[in-house]
């Protein structure tokens, strides 16, 4: 897992922040005793650390990030008449020392293995003395822990507020919308993964599918299990599924103007057309709902039986949920096959919309109903058309034996344990 560097700061944005929380920052003679570099004893210079360092983070808070570049805040954010303040590099060096700063290389490698992270960790704990080390000038990015700290917290208040089980499996793409930024994002993981809170997962098949395994209560995480990969492959489906059922519920708004729109022009075949596609669409959507009805009502079974805290149980529960709901990866996969085309056939619906006048779609939203069963009454009156309908997975009860079924069905989660990176 990489990650982006974060974004630069704008200065006129840092000085509304600084002014905002220094009420006193254009008093000159105050300035002046601020900005010296540091001298004497601790005692003498320790009032001004602390206000360097509690400016430093509330700034870096109300911009949003917990990784700053240390260049920007050496020379851009406290700049005054072209004037920097001379203390920076040690107010910088004593919170590395004082751990109120993490290094990049400091931190734990999610995508790394067990073996690998536990190996670092002992490393770290034997290190520990080397943090009073000196922070290089090649050190461009500085991590701020304490506000690292809130951001993991606040992602583990999100994702308990929507659990009621004691860890979560959740997609990257959901852990990294949580976050905002996917940078942010690394690092948070990073760290989480580090204090054994979360642990990367990832799934190698056709797509490499990436997920977080997060603890929500006070105790580390233990081992993942294969249902981890199970359930990480399931959520994945079910956010895939949900992306791309709004692209079919677009794609049958628009078939439906499109209709009304070729028929005001005159062109009843493209009407007709347009309207059997909707229907089609129409039909597609209720096979994509029932199989993703049926994905989350496993992934509810299993939530259920790991709340009561027996993963043995949580396994058995799976496999017989898969059973019951008849959950196969490869209808998922046939079904995400069919989806993707969506998605090019939506391009060509609004290349379409595009190349017509626009006063054959000036049609209000609360019309389309009524025109629209106009134009099928019309149209079907004049000439009969087959109709069209996608093809539906047979009943597998109909068309297996029960004991072929619960045969094949036992197997479905072994399927499902893919390689795991």
């Amino acid at each position: 897992m990489g990650s982006s560097p974060p974004p630069s700061s704008s200065s006129s944005a840092v000085e509304e922040i600084v002014r905002r929380e220094v009420l006193d920052w254009d008093d000159e003679v105050v300035a002046t005793a601020r900005f010296k570099a540091f001298s004497g004893q601790r005692s003498d210079w320790e009032p001004r650390f602390v206000f360097w360092r509690d400016l430093i983070l509330k700034v870096a808070r109300h911009l949003g990030v917990c990784t700053v570049r240390s260049s920007e805040v050496r020379n851009i954010w406290f700049s005054r008449g072209g004037l920097t303040p001379l203390c920076l590099d040690r107010v910088l060096q004593e919170m590395y020392n004082n751990g109120d700063i993490l290094l990049r290389g400091e931190l734990i490698d999610p995508s790394s293995g067990h073996l690998y992270q536990m190996l670092r960790r002992a490393g770290q704990l034997i290190g520990g003395f080397r943090r009073s080390s000196k922070i290089g000038d090649f050190e461009e990015y500085l991590i701020l822990k304490p506000l690292l700290q809130e951001s993991a917290s606040n992602v583990i208040k999100n994702l308990a507020e929507n659990h009621w089980t004691s860890t979560c499996v959740i997609t990257m793409n959901k852990f990294q919308s949580i976050c905002k930024r996917s940078g942010e994002a690394s690092t948070v993981l990073s760290y989480l993964c580090g204090c054994r809170k979360a642990q990367y997962l990832s799934i190698r098949k056709e797509d490499i599918i990436e997920g977080v395994k997060v603890s929500l209560v006070a105790s580390s995480l233990t081992r993942i299990s294969s249902l981890d990969y199970d359930v990480l492959h399931l959520v994945w489906t079910t956010e895939k599924l949900q992306q791309q059922l709004i692209v079919i519920d677009n794609r049958w708004k628009l078939s439906r103007k499109m209709a009304l729109a070729s028929f005001k022009l005159g062109n009843k075949q493209a009407a007709f057309r347009c309207i059997r596609q909707s229907k089609m669409l129409s039909e597609s959507r209720s096979k994509y709902t029932s199989l993703l009805d049926r994905v989350e009502e496993v992934l509810s079974n299993i939530a259920n039986a790991e709340s009561t805290k027996k993963v043995s149980e949580a396994i058995q529960i799976g496999v017989r949920a898969m059973k019951e709901h008849e959950i196969s990866m490869d209808e998922v996969k046939d079904h995400l096959e069919e989806l993707d085309k969506h998605v090019q056939a939506q391009k060509e619906v609004d290349e379409a919309l595009e190349s017509m006048p626009s006063r054959a779609l000036d049609v209000e939203e609360e019309d389309v109903e009524e025109e629209f069963k106009k134009l099928e009454l019309e149209l079907c009156g004049e000439t009969h058309h087959p109709q069209l309908q996608e093809p539906v997975a047979p009943d597998v009860k109909a068309a297996t034996s029960p004991q072929a079924v619960a045969e094949t069905l036992s197997q479905t989660l072994s399927k499902l344990n893919l390689e795991a990176a």
